[in-house]
């Protein structure tokens, strides 16, 4: 299921752009990317000065390592939170892009720290999350969520790692609709492509959610970083 969705939503350029704008003026230019993927979010911050991408799935390493085989400054690790390698263990990153991978973790608080322990001091951790707990159905299932995150429950998590969020907000108010539509009502288990096409073609319209009165949204951003010691 999972690779079905990375798919589908490698195709939703415009909402991965946009993803990559509200994140982009956070990522310094040493990054960790946790949960790459098939690079849907590597694409953006591959001109980095020192970028590793990382994955639990061999066949996910494998399509990292020939899309960017091109940039030498570009490493492709296995990394299994909360376990680091030792290869990961002596650098120091600036930035940790982490986005909706800690859902999947049954030790959500092992995880984080084991990033923070990834951050030089005075570093970022980028997280992405999936919100609202209400939310939570045959997609969140079929795609292995442990939960769906309150910003009480993610500002505990990440207060507990030793990480300070000076920045926490929703985002994606339009695709919150969506969710609820196929997970709780429909009760499906991937993104239909067609809903996909559609809200990426109004990604211009979404991106005005700023602009409401309200502030909820498909997915929590916490912008987190380990003090300077």
């Amino acid at each position: 299921m999972g690779a079905t969705t990375l798919e589908r939503m490698a195709t939703a350029r415009a909402f991965n752009r946009w993803m990559y704008q509200r994140l982009g003026p956070w990522i310094g230019r040493r990054v960790l990317e946790v949960g790459s993927g098939i690079g849907n979010m590597s694409q953006f911050i591959a001109d980095r000065e020192r970028v590793v991408l990382t994955d639990t799935d061999a066949g996910y390493r494998e399509r990292l390592r020939a899309r960017f085989a091109h940039r030498a400054n570009v490493a492709v690790r296995e990394l299994s939170l909360p376990d680091i390698p030792d290869g990961l263990v002596a650098e120091r990153f600036d930035t940790i892009v982490c986005l909706n991978v800690l859902e999947h973790i049954e030790d959500d608080r092992a995880a984080l720290a084991a990033l923070r322990g990834l951050l030089a001091p005075g570093g970022r951790l980028v997280l992405v999350v999936p919100a609202v707990p209400f939310l939570y159905g045959t997609l969140d299932r079929a795609l292995g969520h442990y939960r769906r995150y309150t910003r009480s429950l993610l500002r505990e998590r990440y207060a507990e790692a030793g990480l300070a969020a000076p920045r926490l907000e929703y985002f994606n108010l339009a695709g919150l609709l969506g969710w609820w539509l196929a997970a709780r009502v429909l009760r499906r288990e991937t993104i239909p492509p067609g809903w996909l096409r559609v809200y990426d073609t109004l990604v211009p319209l979404f991106r005005l959610e700023w602009l409401l009165p309200w502030r909820i949204g498909q997915s929590l951003i916490a912008i987190c970083e380990r003090p300077r010691e």
